[in-house]
């Protein structure tokens, strides 16, 4: 994967439920970290292709591969918020991530 494609920065977020300090549940999305990215909004020949499995798809996100990452995570870029619909790791070579997302907004 070419550094020169990674232009943007995103950071992923994940969902947790804690307790505050007197006792009652908490739910907040901590930070997992922040990472250069591509991200691409999907044409319209992608879009109709994949809206036979994924119909809300609006979003594919390039990243190097980071073990972890979640289809219940999200990622915020600038004042966006996706939700990773999917998480691909193409050919399983552990170079690269595809990340099928929607906009929450």
């Amino acid at each position: 994967m070419r550094a020169g494609k990674l232009r943007h920065k995103v950071t992923i977020e994940r969902y947790s439920e804690g307790q505050d300090e007197i006792g009652q549940p908490v739910q907040t999305w901590e930070t997992v970290g922040t990472f250069p990215a591509s991200v691409e909004p999907i044409n319209g020949r992608e879009y109709f292709a994949a809206s036979a499995a994924q119909s809300e798809v609006t979003t594919k996100i390039r990243m190097r591969y980071q073990a972890g990452i979640l289809s219940s995570d999200r990622i915020t870029h600038g004042a966006t918020v996706y939700d990773v619909l999917s998480v691909i790791n193409p050919e399983m070579r552990n170079e690269e991530l595809v990340l099928m997302c929607k906009s929450t907004a």
